[in-house]
């Protein structure tokens, strides 16, 4: 499916502010928010088009990536309209505006520079495994794109003969006071991003973003009775952070694939036992597959019918988390009709038939055959 341009969800150019993109984002929010549209599925829609778009481009390091390498740049989570990305996806019209004005008050006063460290992006990758392997658990080892931070500089995005210097527009604050009326704000600094310095002279090697593209390796550990949608996350192993900041983590969401021999119901594995029609009527004794190294019996009674199910006890999967402990084996079980008989075994049958019918027994299932 063709990616949406951001800028154009967004309604502003490509050269457009922080400030620029924020205005927009409030506006565009507040039009499509569902509190304003009650029941309407296009205002949702449009709602979350938003929010993705915004947690985009209000990250100067998710805005640079995509910038620079559009959808891809984001790690796999732009795809499908960068779902990825939750923004503000649950807010409240409070939680809007409060979001929109942090930024103008929380300096007011002090206007100091914001110790708060802003994290890498996150990164979200799948991985397909069989029943078994979810059975015992395994290891999969992944290779993906990440942003790494640049050996040369450190991350600070300035040649590292030059280095990096004060801000002059908000002298260091990473913050630049506004008077508007009665009111004296604070807002980030749209020269530094908020950082209080700025870059001399960029760096070489990573063209002054502080970050290089690089294929990571890495391998995970998938464990016991884990099932499709099961999300694991790998800490700090997503694309790098701002100049000494964490990075990112690493979703790896896991789906399970389909089984020739058994269903799966939560913890529990279903399984079809067929038998024949004389083994139902007589009883029989069954060996079931597993995926240990122990192979259960199961004891069919005398008269089994079709359908009926036996229940064996922590014979399932292992329960995520505590491996020790085990779901049931559900056996179904499925007695087949004979398709083609020879003459004796139709005319064997038959006297079966006829003493059944004066009754001398339960003639249930070979109305079946007969009928």
């Amino acid at each position: 499916m063709e990616q949406e341009d951001l800028y154009e969800v967004m309604g502003v150019s490509r050269s457009a502010t922080a400030d620029e993109i924020k205005s927009a984002y409030r506006k565009l929010a507040l039009k499509h928010h569902p509190d304003r549209n009650p029941g309407s599925k296009d205002a949702e829609e449009s709602f979350k088009r938003v929010n993705s778009a915004y947690s985009v481009l209000s990250d100067p390091q998710k805005r640079a990536a995509y910038d620079r390498f559009g959808a891809a740049g984001l790690g796999g989570a732009g795809a499908g309209g960068f779902e990825g990305f939750s923004g503000f996806g649950g807010a409240g019209l409070d939680d809007i505006f409060g979001s929109v004005f942090e930024d103008l008050f929380a300096g007011a006063s002090g206007g100091r520079r914001s110790s708060r460290a802003r994290r890498g992006a996150d990164i979200k990758l799948s991985v397909e495994v069989t029943l078994e392997q979810a059975y015992h658990g395994t290891q999969n080892t992944l290779q993906y794109g990440k942003n790494e931070t640049c050996h040369a500089c450190h991350g600070t995005g300035a040649k590292p003969d030059s280095g990096l210097k004060r801000c002059g527009t908000c002298r260091g604050t990473g913050r630049v006071q506004y008077v508007q009326g009665f009111f004296s704000m604070a807002q980030q600094c749209p020269d530094c991003g908020g950082r209080g310095e700025v870059i001399v002279k960029p760096c070489g090697e990573c063209s002054g973003s502080g970050w290089v593209a690089r294929q990571a390796s890495i391998t995970v550990k998938i464990p016991p009775g884990v099932d499709s949608g099961t999300t694991l996350r790998i800490t700090e192993a997503g694309h790098a952070g701002p100049a000494r900041s964490p990075s990112g983590d690493l979703y790896v969401e896991v789906s399970v694939k389909e089984d020739p021999r058994f269903e799966r119901d939560g913890a529990s594995l279903v399984y079809r036992q067929r038998v024949s029609f004389p083994q139902a009527a007589l009883g029989c004794e069954v060996e079931l597959p597993s995926f240990s190294d122990e192979k259960p019996k199961l004891s069919i009674p005398a008269g089994t019918q079709h359908g009926t199910v036996f229940r064996l006890k922590e014979k399932g999967m292992p329960q995520l988390g505590s491996s020790r402990r085990k779901g049931d084996m559900m056996v179904r079980v499925e007695v087949e009709v004979p398709r083609h008989l020879s003459s004796r075994q139709k005319e064997l049958l038959q006297e079966l038939h006829k003493s059944l019918e004066a009754g001398e027994g339960d003639d249930g299932f070979l109305k079946k055959i007969f009928s």
